[in-house]
């Protein structure tokens, strides 16, 4: 098997082993979410973010979140990881200092499956418990050797980039909370309900 390179970025970010650590296991999409950090701070011209400096809105909720978070500091507890459900590979990094936002999308022309044509095949007959312990390794070592290869890839070959002028995130907030009347759970102020004239969470008010 490959050793995982570390980054040759531009401006100092962490290395993917870091993102390894935090997510558990190497993978293509942490690969992805790697190269899409690595392209927003770039041409952000900017390190990862201390405190609230930089703002991180992904339009998914896969694997490649998690290099988002190592590799730019942004978080949901700081309240400038923001999550879009949109399915798609796309990524806005904003600078609060400078006023500089880019968004950067995955290329319709790069593909997993054509970078490794038999992995998703091996996966699915690992997981369906068919493999012979050889496909094991054989899928180990393809998952490896997949996310090396993107990890090499030059980011402007992989995304289109554009740099955006974007209304200014807000700052993250701390809500008081308040008691349900429903479940008697505490809920933060922002999120509860009104119902019948009480107060309640959101689950009590979908039932």
């Amino acid at each position: 098997m490959k050793k995982i390179l570390n980054n040759d970025s531009m401006v100092p970010i962490k290395s993917f082993s870091d993102v390894t650590k935090f997510h558990g296991h190497v993978c293509p999409g942490s690969a992805i979410g790697y190269k899409a950090s690595e392209a927003g701070l770039n041409e952000l011209k900017s390190s990862n973010a201390s405190d609230e400096e930089i703002v991180a809105i992904v339009e998914n909720d896969s694997c490649a979140v998690d290099a988002v978070q190592v590799v730019t500091g942004c978080t949901f507890g700081k309240g400038n990881l923001i999550f879009l459900d949109h399915g798609k590979q796309v990524y806005t990094f904003y600078n609060r200092k400078t006023d500089d936002g880019v968004r950067v999308v995955l290329k319709d022309s790069f593909s997993v499956d054509l970078l490794a044509p038999k992995l998703n095949q091996l996966r699915a007959k690992v997981n369906a418990g068919n493999a012979t312990e050889l496909e094991k390794e054989d899928l180990k070592s393809m998952v490896l050797d997949v996310s090396n290869e993107i990890l090499e890839i030059p980011y402007k070959n992989m995304f289109e980039i554009e740099h955006i002028k974007m209304e200014v995130p807000s700052k993250a907030r701390i809500f008081k909370s308040v008691k349900c009347s429903e479940c008697g759970e505490m809920v933060s102020e922002n999120r509860s309900r009104i119902q019948s004239g009480e107060i309640v969470c959101i689950p009590c008010f979908n039932e």
